[in-house]
């Protein structure tokens, strides 16, 4: 999720793959004649183009692989993070639709329904995981495989462990006020307790998210169902002491606890920070950053643990799930060298190590192989142990979380203040996903 922008052309061949009629859905997934083997001198451009480009180089080697299986494809890769809904919608509206793109999962599956190419039937759904593929699905009527994904994820909290027991601090602070006496420790010993990324927008949803399922709970209801009643205008924020209160409590601290110029920090910023030892805790961010950290400091102790979002200990939960869809367009005039290749991703040896050996991230395939990364791998245990909280960020789409993001922005900046950064909260949650 850096602020770069990547152009990659990378070769890769067609292998000889038979790819299965569709299953129980009447989508175009079953198009027998979609479905036929591909000759070993099939040829043709794939257009890539993804957000994530904090994975490039992990799809670069994916797709050096993908050569070695299909010498006469090319696939044109790009990638770009804080601008992409602006960019792929322009692309849609142009008639230019990549033959693969990226969405956020959930929501998002409905709105670029139209041009995804329902995945129902084809080998890589065998291998999917059960709760991937559910965030594949058209939430309005349940059915389709409209995505697949670079990676499933774990949310919350990565911190230094070794800081942590320097300052005194024996057990993560999973509470607010623990928290709170937590900075207080790390900073008299003279570190930065966070580095926080809020120049990026996307940050901001991966924080907020955890407070929104703290207060659907402690209402009584869904996730979902408060997103709803926010889009419909029959929720406040204020009526939600978690969002009002505990929610910009904690981003006020992470202003004061912070980076110098938290508006002009962004991914690199925090990596920095974290990885050097001159913060504790990095705010936003999950196990994609893990790999750049420990090559600034191969011996760094990382700790992750969920957000401290109420004085109940036990609503300090990880988030799971995966939270990006690659589609397929339909209208793809390489649509089958497309589907080979997704195929090959998830269904391959190769392909399905490459999630943990290469990416290192969360495999959204079936995989025994056991993660290198703590992230990772504490991850896990905590959702054994403390399960996690709801991928909220599914409930609505990246051109709202784009808004909340500036919106936030512009609170950080002083321009708005609490009770109008609500309001503004409020109005454009109705009146973008409101609309939809």
């Amino acid at each position: 999720m850096k602020k770069k922008f990547l152009s990659a052309i990378l070769c890769a061949a067609m292998g000889v793959t038979m790819l299965a009629g569709c299953g129980s859905s009447g989508g175009n997934g079953g198009d027998s004649s979609q479905s036929a083997s591909a000759k070993s001198d099939d040829s043709g451009e794939i257009y890539m183009f993804i957000s994530q480009p904090e994975y490039a180089d992990a799809i670069g080697e994916l797709i050096d692989e993908y050569k070695k299986v299909a010498p006469n494809v090319t696939i044109n890769y790009e990638t770009t993070q804080n601008d992409y809904p602006t960019l792929l919608k322009a692309k849609l509206n142009s008639g230019e639709t990549p033959d693969i793109f990226s969405s956020t999962s959930g929501k998002e599956i409905d709105t670029y329904k139209e041009y995804s190419y329902d995945l129902t039937g084809q080998p890589l759904t065998e291998t999917m995981l059960d709760s991937v593929a559910a965030t594949m699905q058209s939430p309005s009527d349940g059915n389709g495989c409209y995505g697949v994904a670079i990676k499933g994820n774990y949310f919350g909290i990565v911190y230094n462990k070794d800081i942590f027991e320097e300052c005194g601090i024996t057990e993560f602070p999973s509470t607010v006020s623990a928290m709170k006496d937590a900075c207080e420790k790390i900073s008299a010993k003279g570190y930065q307790p966070f580095t926080t990324g809020f120049n990026e927008w996307w940050v901001f949803k991966h924080i907020w998210q955890h407070f929104l399922d703290a207060a659907a709970k402690d209402a009584g209801l869904s996730t979902s169902d408060l997103i709803a009643k926010f889009e419909k205008g029959e929720a406040k924020v204020s009526d939600y002491p978690e969002l009002y209160n505990n929610y910009f409590d904690f981003i006020d601290l992470a202003v004061k606890y912070g980076d110098e110029k938290p508006l002009e920090t962004a991914l690199d910023g925090e990596e920095s920070a974290f990885g050097t030892g001159k913060a504790a805790m990095v705010l936003g961010q999950g196990a994609w950053i893990e790999a750049d950290c420990l090559s600034i400091n191969p011996d760094l102790n990382i700790g992750f643990n969920g957000y401290p979002v109420t004085e109940d200990a036990s609503q300090c939960q990880v988030i799971s799930g995966s939270d990006q869809a690659l589609h397929v367009n339909k209208d793809s005039k390489v649509l089958q060298q497309t589907l080979d290749f997704l195929n090959w991703w998830y269904t391959s040896d190769y392909g399905k190590s490459w999630f943990t050996d290469v990416a290192g991230v969360v495999p959204p395939v079936e995989s025994t192989t056991e993660s290198k990364y703590e992230i990772i791998k504490q991850g896990d245990e905590l959702s054994k142990t403390n399960g996690t909280a709801d991928l909220a960020i599914c409930y609505s789409t990246d051109s709202w979380h784009q808004s909340f993001g500036e919106i936030m922005q512009g609170y950080l900046a002083g321009t708005t203040d609490k009770d109008a950064t609500c309001a503004q909260i409020e109005s454009q949650w109705k009146a973008i996903d409101g609309a939809q």
